[in-house]
């Protein structure tokens, strides 16, 4: 199913749209063969690339190595942490989502040895692969932010929605009451790559639109705070961000780092080109940095010279093929390519890695490739959003263009955010779109 077809599903919305693709082929016969494939992750990525391969594959040894008991829709936790959805919309059962034939083991992954190609997890336990896929997801790190622990969210005016599904919604208790209160609110992001890197902004986009829904735009000051020197990675995205900030009296404070929080006193430290500075808030939004989980850096899979600070796995651009071990793989977030750490880009990473994986097995090679399209329905206030869509080239690659303007505030994009896109987000765990 192309890119089109794909939001066609998810414009059509409903729950036939979790389970059948448009135009979906005839299931060809299983291309038998005895591989230990091992997929490190049962998010978005792992999660729909092992139903993929169980179809796609008859007799191979599949197992999923993932601790948590509950899948978590991502997407969601910005309309969580505003209030407009509830915090079990985003939580369904992780064993829900996985196919038979593949064995399912819930630990932690301890270490890789590509070398040996071996896995070994907290337990102990160690299990040997012919192909592996790194799709752990990414680590909030939390710590690095002095004074902030979770146990603060919902308090004192701090908010931090990426923590999960309980945290967003007592962001929402915090940003809540900024919104009827007022004050000076801060929202922050980090100077590491991120995941949806447009989830700072649709938050301050929306809970500057609910206080003025309040008729207490007055009573608020926006601020929205970045290391970075322009609002969007996307340079044309980032001047159309700053427009709306402009009209909408949001201001900005760039090149600025936020490294501290003193949650009594409300006042939150970032570092700038010149040292530090302090700035009082009534809410603060916290995005702390975000990198590899350890074992991937400790096993030697990350780039040695690139985002050495993060971790992220060494692959091939457009393959997602590790560049050193030919073997491995790497899907989601912690790819270490230029773009891709939404669901959208998992929805087109997954084929490729299927491709070249299950090509390996046949003795050929794949001719799959991921142009870094990233797909962020920015929100920027209630019943509107920007359907902004690029590649890694930063070009701007629309799948309804004449329909669907990217840089324009409609209806139909909301639409997509807020009701359909859920739907499709489920056909795609099922490796059904």
């Amino acid at each position: 199913m192309d890119r089109r077809q794909f939001l066609t599903a998810a414009l059509a919305g409903g729950a036939a749209a979790s389970f059948v693709p448009l135009d979906e082929p005839a299931q060809a016969a299983g291309i038998k063969t005895a591989a230990k494939i091992v997929i490190i992750g049962a998010g978005a990525g792992g999660t729909a690339l092992a139903n993929r391969l169980v179809r796609r594959l008859d007799g191979a040894e599949i197992t999923l190595i993932d601790p948590r008991r509950e899948h978590l829709y991502q997407p969601g936790l910005t309309l969580v942490a505003t209030g407009l959805k509830p915090a079990n919309y985003v939580v369904s059962r992780t064993a829900d989502w996985l196919p038979d034939g593949v064995t399912w083991l819930p630990e932690r992954v301890a270490s890789v040895d590509p070398v040996a190609r071996t896995v070994s997890t907290d337990s102990g336990e160690t299990l040997l692969y012919d192909f592996l896929v790194v799709a752990p997801g990414l680590v909030l790190d939390h710590d690095a932010i002095e004074g902030f622990s979770l146990d603060m969210v919902g308090e004192n005016g701090i908010g931090a929605l990426y923590a999960g599904p309980d945290y967003a919604a007592r962001t929402w208790q915090a940003a809540g009451r900024f919104t009827e209160e007022g004050g000076t609110g801060i929202f922050t992001r980090p100077a590491t790559e991120m995941k949806c890197a447009g989830a700072p902004l649709k938050h301050t986009f929306l809970i500057d639109d609910i206080a003025r829904r309040a008729g207490n735009a007055g009573k608020v000051n926006m601020v929205y705070a970045a290391p970075q020197s322009s609002l969007f990675g996307v340079p044309i995205v980032a001047e159309k961000v700053r427009m709306l900030f402009e009209d909408r009296g949001v201001d900005t404070m760039m090149n600025r780092t936020l490294t501290a929080i003193d949650a009594g006193a409300k006042r939150a430290t970032f570092s700038t080109a010149n040292g530090t500075e302090d700035i009082e808030y009534d809410y603060i939004h916290v995005i702390p940095p975000q990198r590899a989980p350890d074992f991937v850096v400790q096993s030697s899979l990350a780039w040695a010279d690139k985002w050495t600070d993060q971790g992220w796995v060494e692959c091939d651009m457009q393959t997602l093929r590790h560049l050193r071990y030919s073997e491995i793989f790497a899907l989601g977030d912690v790819a270490g390519v230029p773009k891709g750490k939404t669901a959208a880009s998992v929805k087109w990473q997954v084929p490729v890695v299927e491709d070249h994986l299950v090509s390996a097995i046949q003795g050929s090679e794949g001719t799959a490739t991921y142009d870094g399209y990233t797909s962020c329905p920015m929100i920027t206030r209630i019943g509107r959003a920007m359907l902004v869509e690029f590649d890694y080239n930063d070009n701007l690659v629309p799948s309804f263009p004449g329909l669907i303007a990217p840089l324009e505030e409609l209806w139909i994009s909301w639409l997509m955010k807020e009701v359909a896109l859920k739907a499709t987000y489920n056909a795609m765990l099922r490796g059904r779109a």
